[in-house]
């Protein structure tokens, strides 16, 4: 296992749509090898999700995981870490909620970010089994955040300006003036 360097804003590889992962790679020795890098670099970079094209290997295989006991993200609730080969994303409740974002690969900024309340998530496991999950709230947050890395999408992507918000800070200053809870919209904040 590595602490695999991420890829940062400006890279292609970030605008890339990733590869589907065919059958005969699911369950392959480089690929759990990849897996077990992205959890050590996820871990070391104290994210909760990372896609592989995060550390440049343009494939459809993203791994989310948190813990409703963390500081970072109390009342969250709990995401086991998990690995989703070829996820697909259905929008089961197109109604927007806002949470603050950030992301491993621009680090030091902050978004918010207005994403569909209900979604559907379909994937294949480690061993090429089928699953599906419904996510709601700030899970399905996350899950829309990682999944759009596998098609070429950042957050900063989803920013939308209104007069008188402020929807992008760097990180110090979205501490320091507490804008997550002066936002009467933002429910939480996600950082893959």
């Amino acid at each position: 296992m590595a602490i695999r360097k991420i890829a940062r804003l400006g890279n292609p590889i970030l605008r890339k749509k990733a590869r589907p992962l065919r059958p005969e790679e699911i369950g392959s020795p480089a690929l759990q090898l990849l897996i077990a890098d992205m959890i050590e670099t996820m871990v070391d970079a104290n994210g909760i999700g990372l896609a592989a094209p995060q550390v440049h290997e343009s494939l459809q295989l993203a791994i989310i995981g948190f813990d409703e006991g963390s500081a970072r993200y109390p009342g969250m609730g709990n995401q086991p870490l998990e690995v989703f080969i070829n996820p697909r994303i259905t929008v089961l409740d197109p109604s927007l909620q806002e949470y603050w974002e950030g992301c491993l690969s621009i680090p030091e900024i902050r978004g918010r970010v207005a994403r569909p309340r209900k979604i559907q998530v379909d994937w294949l496991d480690v061993h090429g089994n089928a699953k599906t999950r419904i996510a709601e709230g700030f899970l399905a947050t996350v899950f829309q955040h990682e999944l759009d890395h596998l098609e070429g999408v950042l957050f900063v992507d989803r920013i939308r300006v209104e007069p008188g918000q402020t929807p992008i800070a760097f990180l110090s200053e979205y501490s320091k003036f507490g804008l997550a809870t002066r936002d009467a919209v933002s429910q939480g904040e996600i950082e893959d």
